[in-house]
């Protein structure tokens, strides 16, 4: 398979949390700045992957090819209610297989959650960028990875070989920044 390049992408609380206690991401945690980063990001990807719980909800969103997680079937199939998408279950099937079935062998895979899903590829990701918004806290919400809160996001990415880059402010009023973590390239 030719070179798939995957990003993952994600906005969070202080506390680490994508959604809040009811699995919900709240309006408190919509900043238009930051859309406007993940949507121009989504346009540019050739496939989205996300978990069934999970979804952009933008007007573009059903012409994007997209492979969706669910342990509701064996390997890989066609969704029966979207034809741009496909569904895998990775207990059946690899992702090369998942990604071959969607029709994509090369460019840009956006992964957008949920917390299993953005696990999932916690080492193979070539750059997460990782939105933060330090002025919300979602108590006993939805973390964004497996391991919040015992650590911060951040500590995660890092000890999955990923640096912090420079972070770029989506929204000043708020403080929101969105930072590019990157995997470093294996020198001789």
């Amino acid at each position: 398979m030719a070179a798939l390049h995957i990003e993952g992408y994600v906005i969070v609380s202080a506390d680490g949390m994508l959604a809040n206690a009811d699995r919900l991401m709240p309006v408190g945690l919509k900043f238009e700045g930051d859309k406007q980063f993940f949507t121009a990001a989504l346009d540019r990807a050739d496939l989205i992957v996300h978990g069934r719980n999970s979804f952009e909800d933008q007007p573009n969103s059903p012409k994007r090819k997209r492979i969706v997680l669910t342990r509701g079937i064996g390997a890989v199939a066609p969704d029966p209610s979207n034809p741009k998408a496909t569904l895998w279950n990775p207990a059946g099937a690899s992702f090369e297989a998942a990604c071959e079935h969607a029709g994509v062998r090369s460019g840009t895979i956006a992964i957008i959650g949920g917390p299993y899903v953005f696990g999932m590829f916690m080492d193979r990701y070539d750059t997460f960028w990782l939105s933060l918004a330090p002025q919300v806290r979602l108590p006993g919400g939805e973390p964004c990875f497996p391991g919040v809160p015992a650590q911060s996001p951040q500590q995660i990415l890092a000890a999955h070989g990923l640096k912090a880059g420079d972070a770029r402010i989506l929204d000043a009023a708020n403080d929101v920044s969105v930072t590019p973590w990157q995997r470093q390239a294996l020198t001789n």
